[in-house]
């Protein structure tokens, strides 16, 4: 019988040390893991925005995937030709009664924002309208909830007789305007009647289509209208006690946000379309709030961002679906004149509009948080224990083959 060589058996006296000193991520190089997808939201209709092919490339520079645009144009979407930053398109609003009403208005707006670009420019969804229930619907829609099914209808057959078949379609929902409730999550429904009106035949669409549920999530949300709620357990933050379990499956949670996400599960499984895939296409923390003060507001933006970051590219998705969401877009990138009502329907105490921030970029195209986007500083430390281990263990080595009487040349 023939026994390992002394360079075998070194190799796996320094593998099975290592294996107890890093983490497993570190000794294994075949385990796959799914992450979400993550974007900005980008308009470029901000004031003062800085040019399309600048914030592109401030994008490469960060390694950011995936962009949603709330207004494209097709300036807009020349300057992504050839960036492999996948874009998701956003219908304007004002546009979902004229879709619904003739397939040839949807045509014009497939010829001018997506036939001369495709596929140069990665354009892999387009959205009819954003939060169409709760908007007017634009000229000559007197209930823009009953044109958005054949709007979305018509969209998907204008792509299909140009020839793109590569190009999914589908409409954004609030969390806010259409779940019941958020507690507990397992429990959580479409709102009546919108679930029956429009929610369930949108879902037929998408199962169809092989197309995603697109849903605007906000914690920020959630935290404001429920006191109750620790802000550590709406920003990520670790804890003895920071969790929340489902008092109905037992199931513990340990962030709102995967608490929210799973409410949207359990929605559409009431619905009967669970194997939806979702994309998660708004999701924040503004950089002020009227109840408190601007440093603090902006640490609790920053810790809101890079626990949702770090938390979806961790793999781990959320409790009622392992892979989690397919995609999610923080908005946004610039500061814009939007109002705090878009975002949550909520008012100062005085009932007055409140203006808050939401962008994550300067103007001036630099960031406004300390925040990482990649996990090159998991990497930089992992080596940082890495290097020294390795000479801690070669040490030991000649320590115990010494003690044994063993050659310590190796083979």
């Amino acid at each position: 019988m023939m026994l390992p060589s002394r360079t075998a058996l070194f190799s796996l006296f320094i593998l099975s040390l290592l294996t107890g000193i890093l983490p497993p991520t570190a000794v294994t190089a075949t385990g796959t893991t799914t992450t979400t997808t993550i974007g900005f939201t980008y308009s470029a209709a901000v004031d003062n925005s800085p040019p399309p092919e600048h914030v592109v490339t401030a994008l490469q520079s960060l390694n950011i995937p995936a962009v949603r645009l709330l207004n494209p144009s097709p300036t807009l979407i020349r300057a992504f030709s050839y960036s492999n930053i996948s874009l998701l398109l956003t219908v304007p609003n004002y546009l979902v009664g004229a879709f619904a009403a003739n397939r040839s208005a949807a045509t014009l707006w497939v010829y001018n924002n997506v036939l001369p670009f495709h596929p140069r420019a990665r354009i892999s969804l387009i959205s009819v309208g954003s939060d169409v229930i709760s908007s007017t619907g634009g000229p000559g829609v007197s209930d823009p909830t009953t044109a958005l099914v054949p709007a979305m209808q018509n969209l998907h057959h204008a792509l299909i007789d140009l020839g793109i078949r590569t190009v999914s379609v589908s409409t954004t929902f609030s969390f806010i305007n259409v779940i019941t409730t958020a507690f507990p999550q397992s429990s959580a429904e479409f709102q009546e009647p919108v679930n029956s009106l429009v929610i369930r035949p949108v879902l037929e669409f998408l199962e169809e289509t092989n197309s995603s549920l697109l849903m605007n999530v906000y914690p920020y949300n959630v935290y404001r209208l429920h006191g109750e709620i620790p802000i550590s357990f709406a920003l990520f933050q670790e804890g003895p006690f920071n969790f929340r379990d489902d008092v109905v499956t037992g199931v513990r949670y340990h962030n709102l946000f995967d608490m929210m996400v799973d409410s949207v599960i359990a929605a559409m499984a009431v619905s009967g379309y669970e194997n939806v895939p979702l994309i998660l296409t708004e999701t924040g923390w503004p950089s002020n709030d009227e109840h408190m003060n601007a440093e603090e507001s902006q640490m609790y933006a920053e810790k809101y961002l890079q626990g949702l970051i770090s938390h979806l590219k961790s793999g781990l998705g959320t409790p009622l679906r392992k892979e989690g969401a397919a995609q999610a877009y923080i908005y946004q990138l610039f500061d814009g004149p939007e109002s705090n009502s878009k975002k949550n329907n909520l008012s100062s105490d005085g009932g007055e509009t409140v203006h808050q921030y939401w962008g994550v970029m300067y103007h001036n195209m630099t960031m406004k948080y300390n925040i990482k986007f990649d996990n090159a500083h998991q990497i930089s430390t992992m080596l940082g224990l890495l290097v020294p281990s390795i000479y801690f263990l070669w040490l030991l080595y000649h320590f115990f083959f010494c003690l044994f009487g063993l050659d310590l040349m190796i083979d």
